[in-house]
């Protein structure tokens, strides 16, 4: 899709209204949710599905999330299960997303679940998404709204910067709270686990269920989205646990120290987590290599840290 330019909506009634009639169109639509901006789809139109790939020139192995607006609506596509029930009546609406499988009769897709027999679901807690999907009445897909493997964008500008004329429009409803994606729960084998960490710490979730989640091998297959090596990309090289900058560099700082910016002077990682890709997207513009402190790994840091390295992680 390429307009002239990308409309640019409020999240007033009418302006919400709008954007939810352009989805039903088959039309691509970046809405604010608690993470980031999604650039949504209705995920039952194949062309609209296609479109998003298009649009952010996106790896088609890599699944897509279905954002709902409710339990019982993420119910209309997947088999439900007790742990699934577990979670969403913990952590619904909010920044976690399950996988779970599809349910028969479903009409998501393929292009939304790469092929898959499972599919990503989340119900996201920004009132803005939760009243657009709540209009839509169905599921929509939506990967963060920007161009594949580049910081994810937690303000409308960031939409902007980066899919301007790819897109039919964006509501604009200020910055995103969290600043990371949704953590990805795959609940479809015996045990959960843990397929990408995410703005829901995965000790939490543990404490939750009652048992610890299993980890990803990196290099098995894609089963949920936000699994590529070389993803979150600034357009400079990025140098990981740098305690300073070296000459050329920006410094990306966390606690106290000389940086250029800082994730959180007072070393806090909800703060760290939603600074992080709008910090990355201020010295990514200033054209030069970035270096990164360290950030410690516990809770909301595996987070962090997985996307800094997916950030750093060589192209090719």
């Amino acid at each position: 899709m390429n307009t002239d330019h990308t409309k640019i909506l409020g999240s007033t009634e009418h302006d919400i209204a709008q954007a939810a009639a352009l989805l039903r169109a088959g039309q691509l639509v970046a809405f604010p949710t608690e993470t980031v901006y999604g650039l949504g789809a209705d995920a039952r139109q194949g062309r609209a599905v296609a479109a998003v790939f298009e649009a952010k020139g996106r790896p088609t192995l890599n699944p897509l999330i279905a954002h709902l607006a409710s339990i019982e609506a993420a119910k209309r596509y997947v088999v439900w299960n007790d742990q699934a029930q577990q979670l969403a009546v913990s952590f619904w609406p909010g920044p976690l997303t399950l996988v779970l499988p599809l349910r028969d009769g479903h009409d998501i897709s393929p292009l939304v679940t790469a092929g898959l027999g499972t599919l990503a679901i989340r119900v996201p807690a920004h009132p803005t998404a939760h009243h657009l999907l709540t209009l839509v009445d169905g599921p929509v897909a939506a990967p963060s709204a920007n161009p594949s493997g580049r910081i994810s964008p937690t303000t409308a500008a960031h939409v902007i910067a980066g899919l301007d004329g790819r897109i039919a429009a964006v509501v604009d409803d200020g910055a995103c709270g969290v600043g990371l994606e949704s953590t990805i729960v795959g609940l479809s084998g015996p045990q959960p686990i843990l397929l990408r960490p995410g703005g829901l710490a995965a000790e939490v979730i543990e404490a939750t269920l009652g048992q610890p989640l299993l980890q990803r091998d990196a290099h098995d297959t894609l089963t949920a989205p936000g699994q590529l090596l070389s993803h979150y990309a600034p357009n400079q090289h990025v140098r990981l646990n740098a305690t300073q900058a070296e000459p050329g560099e920006l410094m990306l700082g966390f606690g106290t120290m000389p940086c250029d910016l800082n994730l959180s002077v007072q070393g806090d990682l909800a703060e760290a987590a939603a600074n992080l890709f709008g910090h990355l997207h201020q010295l990514d513009a200033m054209n030069r290599p970035i270096a990164v402190a360290p950030v410690p790994t516990h809770g909301l840091g595996q987070a962090i840290n997985d996307r800094l390295q997916r950030a750093a992680a060589p192209r090719g």
